[in-house]
């Protein structure tokens, strides 16, 4: 694992997912690798009622019932589809569930304008098929036939953002549960084994783009995402990625729990400020998701391990949040500048402690951008 940039979780998680498979009784799905209860476990992480001889660390941070309805949907016939504003953990809960069920979450589909029909259904080899002919060895699988050869779980990313003629041919798989190949002129029907679904995922700014018709929807149980906006729960969200990013770089570096509370304050204060926004000329263009903020803090991290002092400071994380956010100019800019003078520098008067050196940090950047 040490030798991939990033492992998938069913092989990040390879130890801990063989145990749990060892001590699971519980009664499985189809073709399923744990039960239910173990796939909810895997990703929620363990409770002392849970009488496990080990702890299993919690992966996803949310709401447990939006966990296990996707658990009951991928038990029945019907697609899954999670849709939420981005950065808001949808694939990453995807990759787990898939981890968790099937032991394989790479039989990925990344939805774009460009996909096509084949992405979703299969290609072919053209040099075999020139030396050869058509058969179903110079055929090339797409993930989702692969995934329905195998009774495994495929992932369509972005659904939304790929054509209606290539959501009209997974409405054909997800009712049909096959593929028809009519190139081929014996065993050319490809069917689902058992354990076969789809986990979709949409993005809800992507409203217009390309909607899902009605005949799609029909075959997906939509389970929404929101936000993050408890703060103790988008506390460990941040804290668990920045001790994964601290062990996957190897870095050595100081993270204290108060400049912790600086970024996740200044994320709830934008937030705010754009949910009051008058217009979207008001608002910063990014989402300021929890996504973006572990972004800020990696960035801002990796930025004092390699030029700094090795140790993350208050203005380091201010000039990566600028850097991060400020999308537009002069736009974001100037929202960012009233944020820093209109909430930041009070704040600094009154409480002290890092926001001071935050403000002149966040001062500085806007400085050099503008």
């Amino acid at each position: 694992m040490s030798d991939l940039l990033r492992a998938p979780a069913e092989t990040k998680y390879a130890e801990e997912l063989d145990w749990l498979e060892s001590v699971d009784d519980g009664p499985k799905p189809f073709s399923w690798r744990l039960s239910p209860k173990m796939v909810r476990l895997f990703i929620l992480g363990s409770e002392r009622s849970d009488g496990l001889d080990r702890e299993i660390a919690q992966k996803w941070f949310g709401d447990r019932s939006f966990v296990e309805r996707s658990i009951v949907t991928l038990a029945s016939d019907r697609g899954l589809l999670l849709i939420g504003d981005p950065g808001t953990g949808k694939s990453w809960l995807a990759e787990l569930l898939s981890a968790a069920i099937c032991r394989n979450s790479t039989l990925v589909v990344q939805g774009t304008a460009g996909t096509t029909e084949d992405h979703i259904k299969y290609s072919w080899n053209v040099s075999m098929v020139i030396a050869k002919g058509q058969s179903r060895e110079s055929m090339i699988p797409s993930p989702i036939m692969t995934a329905m050869e195998t009774g495994a779980i495929g992932r369509f990313e972005e659904l939304t953002r790929s054509t209606s003629d290539v959501q009209d041919a997974l409405i054909s798989i997800l009712s049909e549960k096959y593929i028809s190949v009519p190139e081929l002129d014996s065993d050319n029907i490809v069917f689902a084994k058992p354990g076969f679904s789809v986990i979709a995922t949409a993005n809800s700014r992507d409203r217009g783009v390309n909607d899902l018709s009605s005949a799609l929807k029909r075959r997906f149980n939509f389970v929404r995402i929101p936000v993050v906006t408890n703060k103790k729960s988008e506390a460990e969200i941040v804290r668990f990625r920045t001790e994964e990013l601290l062990r996957r770089h190897r870095i050595e570096l100081d993270v204290p729990p108060t400049l912790l509370d600086v970024l996740l304050q200044s994320f709830a204060d934008l937030r705010a400020s754009a949910a009051a926004a008058g217009s979207d000329d008001e608002k910063l263009e990014s989402a300021l998701s929890t996504a973006e903020q572990i972004g800020v803090l990696e960035d801002s991290i990796l930025h004092s391990n390699f030029f700094g002092e090795r140790a993350l400071t208050a203005r380091t994380l201010a000039s990566s949040l600028v850097g991060s956010l400020a999308r537009r100019a002069p736009e974001d800019l100037a929202i960012l500048n009233k944020y820093l003078h209109g909430v930041v520098e009070p704040r600094s008067r009154e409480a002290g402690g890092s926001w001071p050196e935050f403000l002149e940090g966040g001062r500085d950047a806007i400085a050099t951008l503008s």
